[in-house]
């Protein structure tokens, strides 16, 4: 899990966009992107563990590619994430971050973000 928050808002203002809202999506199938505390880096840990334990990296998947778990832990995950913007800044709770989470990696990757006046 990439802590992209700063990109996220780097992004964001450069587009000059003041108010509205902030999509920012992954158009991969073994990624993710989720808001969670950023503060703690054993939350993100946590995360990670709890996903590993929920999907394991090796079970009876139908499907062969030798990454079928981050297929699965993509659709728990999700693809994107909306948050508001305010003054130019996307408004998070005070502990919130921005991840992007890699399940099959590492690889080149793409976040695309757009914004919504």
């Amino acid at each position: 899990m990439i802590d992209i928050t700063a990109e996220v808002e780097t992004t964001l203002q450069s587009t000059g966009m003041t108010e509205g809202i902030c999509l920012i999506y992954c158009p991969h199938t073994t990624a993710g992107i989720t808001i969670n505390e950023g503060a703690d880096p054993d939350v993100v840990r946590d995360c990670l563990e709890i996903l590993e334990k929920l999907v394991p990296a090796r079970a009876d998947y139908h499907h062969a590619e030798g990454n079928s778990d981050a297929h699965m832990k993509s659709s728990l995950i999700g693809a994107s994430s909306l948050v508001s913007v305010h003054e130019g800044r996307v408004q998070l709770g005070r502990w919130q971050r921005i991840f992007f989470c890699e399940f099959d990696g590492p690889r080149t990757r793409k976040v695309w973000i757009s914004s919504i006046p």
